[in-house]
């Protein structure tokens, strides 16, 4: 009975693999949909679509790009996590996946148990903005002014625990000032009541301020990195202005459903390296100060070390500020 057992059970792990093989082998037969938690016209999206076309062409297949917004990337994090794992569905998501275990009560995902990992995808640095119209001109008016005019003054985010909410955060603190913040869903309609001159300030993601700051359209007092952007050589870092050791880079990974198999994995990587590779995403990722992540992490271990690294490293400061999201 107990012989019989094993030959069943091993017959079945030999179904299983041979199933895989022969689906990895087909794949992809059907387009791919690549899913991220904020909306059109962000940062992320700006990624994604960048992405998107050269990966289909690797593929032989379209990547189709899917906005699904809401409680801070935790809705399509978790409809991903619950996809069939087949490799149709992909997620592409930024740090929010390494902050979301801290600052949420209960999360209907795990980020280290319910994905596979692809491979990291492209750093962004971030710039503070204000709106054009803003009386300050610099960053020492502009601490001035909001120093003295506190109540009045707004501040954007792309909603509780989003990158531009912990780079909030860590301006308010850096300067020692509490200001009126104001969440939305997602960096596109923050960013389009900024331009708006609906509120004042915002700190967003290069992928999407470059050609901004460059057109005049909004004021920027400082990039959130400790070197220059070179997009952006004539704007200074927040740190060589006074606020010491003030970094903030936004990175971003690519995750399928948990199961999903090796094999297709491994095409989905190879066709994202190729992407990565591709002179037109290069030279606009350069345009907007971007960064392609070293070849040890365009991998899935070097993405799942760097989403536990960065767990350790933000668990603590989000607790320690009190931010907690239902």
């Amino acid at each position: 009975m107990k012989t019989s057992l094993l030959r069943a059970v091993a017959l079945a792990a030999g179904a299983a693999c041979t199933w895989g093989m022969a689906q990895a082998q087909g794949f992809p037969d059907k387009p791919i949909t690549m899913v991220i938690p904020f909306a059109a016209g962000g940062p992320t999206d700006v990624v994604a679509r960048m992405l998107a076309i050269p990966m289909g062409k690797s593929l032989g297949q379209s990547v189709i790009v899917e906005n699904t917004v809401g409680a801070g990337g935790t809705i399509a994090a978790t409809k991903v996590a619950r996809a069939t794992p087949n490799g149709y569905t992909i997620f592409l998501h930024h740090m929010g996946m390494s902050t979301a275990p801290a600052l949420y009560r209960k999360l209907n995902f795990d980020p280290l148990k319910d994905f596979e990992y692809i491979g990291q995808v492209v750093d962004v640095p971030m710039t503070l903005l204000a709106r054009k119209d803003f009386p300050a001109n610099n960053l020492p008016e502009l601490l001035a002014y909001v120093k003295a005019n506190k109540d009045k003054v707004s501040l954007a985010n792309a909603g509780l625990g989003a990158v531009s909410h912990l780079c909030g955060l860590l301006f308010m603190s850096s300067i020692g000032v509490d200001l009126t913040t104001v969440p939305y869903k997602g960096t596109g309609p923050a960013m389009n009541d900024l331009l708006g001159g609906q509120v004042d300030l915002l700190c967003d993601q290069t992928t999407q301020t470059v050609p901004m700051i460059k057109d005049g359209r909004v004021k920027a007092f400082g990039a959130t990195t400790l070197q220059r952007l070179s997009a952006l050589p004539q704007l200074p870092t927040l740190d060589e202005q006074g606020l010491k050791g003030f970094e903030v880079k936004v990175w971003h990974g690519m995750y399928a459903p948990k199961s999903t198999p090796t094999e297709v994995l491994n095409k989905i990587n190879a066709a994202l390296r190729a992407a990565l590779q591709d002179p037109l995403v290069t030279q606009r990722l350069s345009d907007l100060s971007s960064e392609i992540p070293a070849a040890d992490k365009l991998t899935s271990l070097g993405l799942k070390t760097h989403l536990e690294a960065e767990i350790q490293k933000w668990g603590p400061v989000i607790r320690k500020a009190g931010i907690y999201a239902d």
